[in-house]
């Protein structure tokens, strides 16, 4: 940044003439080193160093170096931040309250959807006083860095005339260190004209913004003293400006007992907006421009077997190290429990590691390998009570029985301080109302319990009381890939289960064998697996609905959900997508005694139907039913089609002669398939065992895919 792009100049030039003309002890001590005129160019020229400097210091991004070959610009890849009054902990909420609102709205984010965000920069432009709270690696450093940069700036977003002037105050290490000493410090690196005296001036002249970065970073046995000091600093010098970060798990432990001038904000997790803003930065280079880096990697992250890793990307940190992965791979890794692994481990070690803190020990032998048993063993204990919320007094108990046995500590033990310790630490567990935590993402939740089974050898329970549970599936893919070799152990454990889904009902075993059978000389060119889900989904949609339809009087729908059908299942086998053709049939089976909606237009929905029925030429069906089913009367299908199309009832025609239609349209079909309508009528019981049957072969698919591993001759 060059000199005339930056307000500093100004600044400084206004306080040494400010402080010329005012006269005083500090004026004689700049005037017996220079006269004014010297003073001046002096001050120019050390707001340039400063300049250079505070770039050089802090606008320069590296984490995870041995990801990062290279540091990057703030300027280059800063997001905008948003902001949250600090509310987000409600404090008045039960833990059944909590677990309902989770579940009430149906995503995998803890957070709440309604709080209402503001701009980070025009927060920070508004309030003199402000303290900015978050969670590890939420970005707040970071944050501190760009009001800072923005300040220097001629016509940068902080629209007020100061110097900024950054405090690590991890570097708070006894009683003798001085704030306003530090700041004297930081300008007399760059040469300002007496450095003590213009100090001294400025903060007079209130034309400083002091930014006092992670308070949670102070040794604990100075922070008492420190935070006095600061207090005391702020007091003396209020016509500043003051902005201090602090990790909220800190902030919250001190029950609010300091900096009460200030105002709390709380930096919020990245949003779908921000996340996106910051991949577009991130592949910028023309390389990436040309090869639409950005873009492919966003719309990698919306794909629903990315929903949790795109969770992890709401924090900055870690979707810095997705980033970085993305860049050497472009592709995100499908065993996802080596991602999710290290992401884990660069919250409980690795940043800590990288920013040079001097964490207090929580306990003597407490190594992050064995905090993270500890937290595997919570979340699947948690997980397995259908608990993603828990009670202080529940959680700490656990960690005290934990200790006790691992490392023989006395039950005395203060839990308590254990928890606050892993809180602070790494945000891992984070307090989400009075006395009730969760984990900060369902995300290392799953990771941890799928975690626990590995190292317990729990998967035979896993299979026998989950396969079919839903809530479960990425625990499943999880330990699938963290069992290593030995996965294909677990999923002929899923196979054996998926099988007695269907041993108490033999019309279920008819119907796999019917797939079997009309699919052998199928002549599509994808897996076997995915031609006989095809089959078995086409089979049940068309057929259920036809029957539903008949018996409902509700006929005008059903060509529709035909065209629908093959539509879809057509365009799946281009797609050579096997876990959507099981889904899919999956869907229907669940849906086999559900009503159809009631039509509203019948001129719309007649004009629909024979818009679509037209339009299923001999090139849509045959072609497709052919690649698919090696029945008889496939071939015939087109043509019996079209003669049905010419005898679509009118506009005017009576509900009998729609139903008789509809009937004749239902033989056809049944026929083409070679099956009976009572051979794909099922009771309730029937239909369950088919959905947690298909259900189950989906998720031994998946688990197959994220393994590390699987023998050709062991699948």
């Amino acid at each position: 940044m060059s000199l005339v792009e930056s307000a500093i100049g100004g600044v400084a030039v206004t306080i040494i003439d400010t402080t010329l003309k005012a006269g005083g002890a500090i004026a004689n001590q700049i005037k017996g080193a220079y006269n004014d005129t010297q003073a001046k160019q002096k001050a120019l020229a050390a707001a340039q160093k400063y300049v250079e400097r505070y770039e050089k210091r802090h606008c320069q991004v590296k984490v995870m170096p041995g990801l990062m070959k290279e540091p990057l610009p703030l300027e280059d890849i800063y997001t905008a931040v948003k902001m949250l009054d600090d509310e987000s902990i409600q404090y008045f909420i039960g833990l059944d309250d909590l677990e309902e609102t989770y579940r009430a709205k149906g995503k995998r984010s803890f957070g709440l959807q309604a709080e209402e965000r503001y701009d980070g920069i025009a927060v920070a432009n508004a309030e003199p006083l402000l303290m900015v709270l978050g969670g590890p690696g939420i970005g707040k450093s970071t944050f501190l860095r760009k009001v800072g940069l923005e300040s220097l700036k001629k016509d940068g977003q902080i629209q007020r005339d100061c110097i900024p002037v950054l405090i690590e105050l991890k570097e708070m290490q006894d009683e003798t260190i001085d704030l306003k000493q530090k700041i004297a410090d930081e300008f007399k690196v760059c040469g300002f004209p007496e450095a003590d005296a213009f100090t001294d001036a400025s903060l007079a002249q209130g034309k400083l913004l002091v930014l006092l970065d992670g308070l949670d970073e102070v040794p604990s046995q100075n922070l008492s003293w420190v935070i006095q000091h600061i207090e005391d600093f702020v007091d003396t010098y209020d016509n500043n400006s003051f902005i201090a970060s602090c990790r909220i798990a800190s902030y919250r432990n001190s029950q609010g007992t300091f900096f009460q001038r200030f105002k709390d904000v709380t930096l919020a997790e990245f949003d779908d907006e921000q996340i996106n803003q910051f991949i577009h930065r991130w592949f910028r280079s023309q390389q990436d421009l040309e090869a639409n880096t950005a873009d492919k990697y966003w719309e990698l992250l919306q794909k629903d077997e990315n929903k949790a890793t795109k969770e992890l990307a709401q924090t900055p940190l870690l979707l810095t190290f997705l980033c970085l992965v993305y860049d050497r791979q472009q592709i995100l890794p499908t065993q996802r429990s080596i991602l999710y692994g290290k992401a884990l481990d660069i919250l409980l070690s690795e940043w800590s590691a990288q920013k040079r803190l001097e964490r207090d020990p929580i306990y003597e032998g407490f190594h992050p390998d064995l905090e993270k048993v500890l937290l595997a063993q919570i979340a699947y204990e948690s997980f397995e009570q259908n608990q993603l919320f828990f009670l202080k007094n529940d959680i700490t108990d656990r960690i005290g029985e934990f200790l006790a046995d691992t490392l023989d500590a006395p039950k005395s033990l203060d839990g308590a301080a254990v928890l606050r310790a892993i809180e602070q630490q790494q945000g891992i567990l984070v307090q989400r109302a009075t006395n009730i935590y969760s984990f900060s993402h369902l995300t290392l939740q799953e990771y941890l319990t799928a975690f626990h089974i590995k190292e317990e050898g729990l998967e035979r329970e896993l299979i026998d009381q989950h396969l079919s549970d839903e809530q479960w599936r990425e625990v499943f893919l999880l330990a699938s890939g963290l069992f290593g070799n030995k996965a294909i152990n677990l999923l002929a454990l899923i196979e054996t289960a998926s099988l007695n889904y269907l041993e108490k009902h033999p019309k279920l075993i008819e119907l796999i064998l019917w797939a079997d059978r009309s699919t052998a000389q199928s002549i599509g060119d994808v897996g076997s697996v995915t031609i006989r889900a095809t089959a078995i989904a086409i089979a049940i949609t068309i057929a259920s609905d036809l029957d539903i339809a008949i018996n409902r009087n509700i006929d005008i729908n059903i060509p529709i959900n035909i065209a629908n059908t093959i539509e879809i299942a057509r365009d799946i086998n281009k797609a050579k997508v096997i876990e959507i053709e099981i889904a899919r049939a999956i869907e229907i089976a669940r849906a086999i005694d559900r009503d159809i909606a009631s039509v509203k237009s019948i001129d719309r929905v007649i004009d629909k139907v024979i818009d679509i029925t037209r339009n299923l030429d001999e090139s849509i069906t045959s072609g497709f039913l052919q690649e698919i089913l090696c029945t008889p009367k496939v071939a015939e299908f087109p043509d019996h089609l079209q003669q049905m199309v010419q005898t679509i009832p009118n506009r005017n025609a009576s509900g009998k002669d729609w139903k008789n239609w509809t009937s004749q349209l239902e033989a056809l079909w049944l026929d083409v398939l070679g099956l009976s309508q009572e051979e794909l009528t099922f009771n309730q019981s029937e239909a369950e065992a088919l959905s947690d049957y298909l259900y189950a072969t989906q998720l031994l698919l998946r688990c197959k895919d994220a393994a590390i591993r699987i023998p050709k001759q062991a699948w």
